[in-house]
C-alpha cells in the first residue's frame, strides 16, 4: 500500500465516546479486512500459474530423463532421443517463467501477508474485549476520558501495524520487481489486480476472516463522574 493511500478517516461527533469508539473499530477491523482479503485473491490466480509451471517442470524433467533411457533399450528409435532434450528445453522454460513472473514468490508473500495481519486482528479483538471487561466492571483508574484515550491507541497501534505489515510485502515486491529483466509488456500473463490501497478506496467490504459467532465490539463506555458534585 504506497504511504498516504487509502480510505478517509471517518469523521464523527464525540459527544458520546463511547459509540464514537463503536464506529473506529468497526472501521479498523473492516479496513484490515479489505487487505487481508486482496492478499487472498490476489494469490489465487498466482497459486494456479505456479503449479502448472510445476507440472511443467516435473513433466520436461520426467521426459528428458525417460525418453533417452527407452531410446537405450531400443524400446524407442534413436531418432526420439531428441524429444529428450526439448522436454528438458521445456521444463527450464517453465523454471524461468515462474523466476521472471515471480507466481511462486509472490504466492508464498501474499498468503504470509494475509496471515500476519489476521493474527493481528485476533490480537486487536481480545484486547478490545479485555478493555471492554475492565470498563463494565467498574471505574478501576482515572476517568472517561483516558478510558477513551486507551481505546484510540490500541486502534493507533493497529492501524499502524498492519501499515507496516502491508509496506514490509510491497518493499519485498519491489526488490523482486527491480530484481527481473526489464518487460516489455508485462500484461502477457495477465492484467495484476489492483494494489490493496485501490480496493480500500473502491470500499469493497469482503469479510474473508469474520469475527467469532455471537461476538460484538463493546467499546469503552463513559464511565460516571467519580466523588460528589
Amino acid at each position: 500500500m504506497r504511504p498516504g493511500a487509502g480510505r478517509a478517516f471517518p469523521l464523527g461527533d464525540w459527544g458520546e465516546p463511547g459509540e464514537r469508539l463503536d464506529e473506529l473499530y468497526v472501521w479498523v477491523e473492516q479496513r484490515a479486512l479489505i487487505v487481508a482479503d486482496w492478499y487472498l485473491s490476489d494469490r489465487t490466480w498466482k497459486q494456479w500459474g505456479a503449479r502448472a509451471l510445476r507440472t511443467g517442470v516435473s513433466l520436461g524433467a520426467a521426459g528428458a530423463a525417460v525418453l533417452p533411457l527407452l531410446t537405450l533399450t531400443g524400446t524407442l528409435p534413436a531418432r526420439h532421443a531428441v524429444w529428450g532434450y526439448l522436454a528438458l528445453l521445456g521444463a527450464l522454460a517453465c523454471v524461468c517463467a515462474d523466476r521472471y513472473f515471480g507466481l511462486t514468490s509472490g504466492w508464498i508473500r501474499d498468503v504470509a501477508t494475509a496471515q500476519a495481519i489476521q493474527r493481528r486482528l485476533e490480537t486487536l479483538q481480545y484486547d478490545w474485549a479485555s478493555e471492554s471487561v475492565r470498563e463494565m466492571l467498574g471505574p478501576a483508574e482515572g476517568g472517561a476520558s483516558e478510558a477513551a484515550e486507551r481505546g484510540l491507541s490500541l486502534l493507533r497501534r493497529f492501524t499502524e501495524d498492519v501499515s507496516e505489515i502491508v509496506r514490509s510485502e510491497t518493499a519485498d515486491w519491489m526488490l523482486e520487481f527491480r530484481a527481473a529483466p526489464a518487460a516489455p509488456a508485462p500484461q502477457a500473463v495477465g492484467t495484476r489486480a489492483a494494489r490493496p490501497a485501490e480496493v480500500c478506496a473502491a470500499g469493497h467490504n469482503v469479510h474473508r476472516f469474520p469475527a467469532p459467532p455471537g461476538f460484538r465490539p463493546s467499546m469503552p463506555r463513559q464511565r460516571p463522574p467519580e466523588g460528589p458534585l
